[in-house]
């Protein structure tokens, strides 16, 4: 049997991990700068939670969940995004109701959608995201952007452009809506299925075709910003003068409607200009989506977020040649010769390790000189040498690896002597 993963899958070895690992750092520093706090969801849900939440005319809908009927009957779904989960247990846990709002809130975790799989992008994907519910006020608006071009730049990403748009309150839209039926209506047939079955259910979703993007009707399109009331045009310009106020750059887009039935108002991408980053630039995307909460059951609760794949932000920093920068040098590595001596470095290394340091061994039986080479690949800063001959005198040779230098020391005098060794 041929033993291989799912395709749209990727196994993230250790070395690669190392960088996930500080990305979930500089974003852990941002959110507590920006005072967002964690929130765990289930990896699955009702499956009428997404259906409800991300809008039955989305293509995450109709094409690229993953659902299953589980033993009880009940239609089950793996999470394809995270926003109606967070909404779904903001309104379950009553958090409406706590003294301080807005809730921020934000989360990190594996999402899966069956799309085909390409560069950044795949089928079990990790997503960062972040909500702020309880406030509808330009402001939040902005910081939410803020915060997602600060984890960019914490990363030392530059290539980027942030795109914005308005879609308007529910009243803008509608006007909107009808001229995009008038203006698509008599030449739908060149259109592809679904842009004709979306015609009537949600015409908006017409500008975020993939495949009759370059159609000549596209171009002509009403813009949303034409049909925006006094209201919405107004909360738009306040938007956008806090972006000046926060010397971030943006460009007006008014196709930008995003590929999700729950938004209004402000809606934005951040997408990245790197040479060589491919034909799919959008890193993040995100938008306010007033309403969400009253669909779920809870109180009217203005709401505002986005997300963005681990994935795709890793691929940004290979198209602009961007290397993590962390340490991962060992402490200490225990050579030894001699089965005595194997014997008393299993306790030593616990007694090291018991102090906070990083420790290891050779465990595979190799000769003096090759566990040297271990070490000096571990990027080990001392190395403990241990004989049996030593160990019977009550000895240890200790390496300085980066200088060379060695020096004999009590070996019951060991675990004080390297305390002053590694707060150098």
């Amino acid at each position: 049997m041929k033993v291989q993963i799912p395709r749209g899958t990727q196994d993230i070895l250790p070395e690669a991990v190392k960088t996930w690992h500080w990305i979930e750092e500089k974003i852990k520093e941002v959110t507590k700068q920006y005072r967002y706090e964690e929130i765990r969801t289930p990896i699955f849900e009702h499956t009428e939670i997404f259906a409800r939440g991300v809008g039955d005319t989305t293509d995450i809908v109709q094409k690229e969940m993953y659902t299953f009927e589980d033993r009880g009957g009940r239609s089950i779904t793996l999470r394809p995004e995270g926003t109606a989960a967070v909404v779904r247990s903001y309104v379950e846990n009553k958090m409406y109701g706590l003294a301080d709002q807005p809730v921020k809130l934000y989360y990190l975790g594996p999402m899966f959608r069956y799309e085909r799989p390409q560069q950044g992008r795949f089928r079990q994907f990790v997503q960062f995201g972040v909500e702020a519910l309880g406030a509808k006020n330009p402001a939040i608006d902005a910081e939410v952007i803020a915060l997602a071009m600060d984890i960019y730049r914490s990363v030392g990403l530059t290539n980027l452009e942030l795109i914005i748009n308005s879609l308007g309150d529910l009243e803008s839209r509608l006007s909107h809506r009808e001229a995009l039926i008038n203006h698509f209506k008599p030449n739908i047939h060149e259109f592809c299925e679904d842009c004709q079955n979306r015609l009537e259910k949600n015409p908006l979703r017409i500008l975020d075709c993939k495949k009759d993007r370059n159609h000549d009707l596209m171009k002509t399109a009403p813009s949303i910003l034409d049909y925006l009331n006094e209201e919405s045009k107004a909360y738009f310009e306040k938007v956008c003068h806090y972006l000046d106020a926060l010397e971030i750059p943006y460009t007006v887009d008014p196709t930008l409607v995003r590929g999700l039935d729950y938004y209004n108002h402000t809606a934005f991408e951040i997408v990245s200009n790197a040479e060589g980053f491919g034909a799919i630039t959008t890193l993040c995307g995100g938008g306010r989506y007033d309403g969400l909460v009253e669909e779920f059951g809870g109180p009217v609760t203005p709401g505002i977020g986005f997300a963005f794949s681990i994935e795709r932000l890793i691929a940004a920093l290979e198209a602009e040649n961007i290397k993590p920068e962390y340490t991962d040098e060992l402490d200490v590595y225990i050579a030894t010769i001699g089965e005595k001596a194997e014997d008393y470095s299993v306790g030593l290394l616990k007694k090291l390790r018991n102090e906070g340091y990083s420790c290891d061994r050779d465990y595979i039986g190799r000769k003096m000189k090759a566990q040297l080479k271990s070490a000096d690949r571990l990027k080990a800063k001392f190395v403990l040498l241990l004989g049996d001959d030593e160990l019977e005198k009550g000895l240890v040779q200790i390496k300085n690896m980066e200088t060379g230098e060695q020096e004999e020391i009590p070996l019951n005098n060991i675990i004080e002597h390297m305390g002053k060794l590694l707060s150098i």
